[in-house]
């Protein structure tokens, strides 16, 4: 009897508490969301699944759980803490991405400048909250809409908040489709959603291979913090297209980043232990990163309508908000709501500069606040 009952007290059933239910709902609602409306999958099924991992009742010292040093679990936890997982998941998206709109129409690359004013604006409101600036930069990123960035910033900044800033930021680049339409509507008129723009002229060969090495050599000497993010980012492009290293390039957008993806998910979604996760700080840090990501988002329209001020040929606002990092969904939302207006309308190529553009702005962003802010984090 007195065995049964040691085996008793060490099973979730006597261990739970209304924290973990309230965590495990959440895990089920993400799986949910990933599978039966198609939010990200990719991201949201393994986050879902590792917050269902973190939060299984278990007794400590078995060396089983997430923060115990010695578990499997803390192993793979490792490569989020150190920043291992974020250059990487940058290497396979570098060999993904294709900048030519970008380098056919250099000045989209003012729009993804623009919708990180979410990020400095956020900074001073966490702040005001009463968050280190340390913790305030960390935060202040998830509205750049890039998950990786904002593990890579926090796990140097404010490694203690790595899994509620991670699991805002992903919400939140989940439910793009969601968050960014009311804002672009209302900050539009029908006829400046209507506009329509030149096809973006064909990029050469030489134009595709020089802009990785120039774009990485002046970001990097802007921001050289930033180092880590975009020297991966550019990297995996110039693999992408040089020509001669596409099986390297192929292993990077592929094999590479799927397995990095799984880990990075997994790690995140476990990271969320009830006792660690359920605090004051987490619901003010996803307050928070709503605001970031709806100034971001309009920022970007904002800063379009601007442009138009003084251009012949006009943007079309719409493309402004795809300013924030979340590739290529928030493109596809521009192209979403300007086809409500006019089904012939065909934004999304002209979308994906600003969209590639925030990328890099956002890990530039992280560069900055990292050289300011990690000398307070030292001291």
């Amino acid at each position: 009897m007195e065995l049964l009952q040691q085996f008793y007290h060490s099973t979730g059933f006597y261990l739970v508490t209304y924290k973990h239910i309230i965590m495990i709902l959440v895990g089920l609602l993400f799986i949910y969301i990933a599978i039966a409306k198609h939010y990200e999958p990719l991201l949201l099924v393994p986050i879902g699944f590792g917050i269902l991992i973190g939060n299984i009742p278990i007794l400590y010292g078995t060396q089983i759980g997430v923060y115990e040093t010695g578990s499997v679990m803390n192993y793979i936890y490792f490569g989020v803490v150190k920043g291992i997982y974020p250059p990487l998941i940058f290497l396979g998206i570098g060999a993904m991405t294709d900048f030519s709109s970008l380098i056919s129409n250099p000045k989209l690359l003012l729009l993804g400048a623009a919708a990180q004013v979410g990020i400095f604006i956020t900074f001073t409101g966490a702040l005001f909250l009463g968050f280190t600036p340390a913790q305030a930069g960390s935060i202040g990123i998830i509205g750049g809409a890039d998950g990786p960035t904002a593990i890579f910033l926090a796990s140097k900044l404010a490694p203690q908040l790595i899994g509620a800033i991670a699991i805002a930021a992903y919400s939140y680049m989940a439910l793009v489709p969601v968050i960014q339409p009311p804002i672009m509507k209302l900050l539009t008129t029908p006829e400046e959603r209507r506009i329509r723009m030149k096809p973006p002229r064909a990029v050469s060969k030489i134009e595709k291979i020089v802009f990785p090495i120039i774009a990485f050599l002046v970001c990097t000497f802007i921001a050289p913090a930033s180092l880590p993010l975009l020297g991966m980012l550019f990297f995996g492009n110039l693999l992408k297209e040089s020509g001669v290293t596409e099986r390297l390039a192929n292993t990077a957008r592929t094999s590479l980043i799927d397995i990095i993806t799984i880990l990075l998910g997994i790690a995140v979604g476990a990271s969320t232990q009830a006792d660690v996760f359920l605090t004051g700080d987490s619901l003010k840090i996803f307050a928070l990163g709503a605001l970031s990501f709806a100034i971001a988002t309009a920022g970007g329209v904002l800063f379009a309508k601007f442009m138009n001020l003084f251009l012949k040929e006009k943007i079309n606002p719409l493309i402004g908000a795809a300013g924030v990092s979340a590739v290529p969904d928030s493109a596809r939302v521009a192209q979403m709501v300007g086809n409500q207006e006019d089904p012939d309308n065909y934004l999304l190529m002209h979308a994906m500069g600003p969209n590639v553009a925030g990328v890099i702005g956002s890990a530039i962003a992280a560069g900055i606040l990292l050289s300011t802010l990690g000398k307070l984090v030292v001291h």
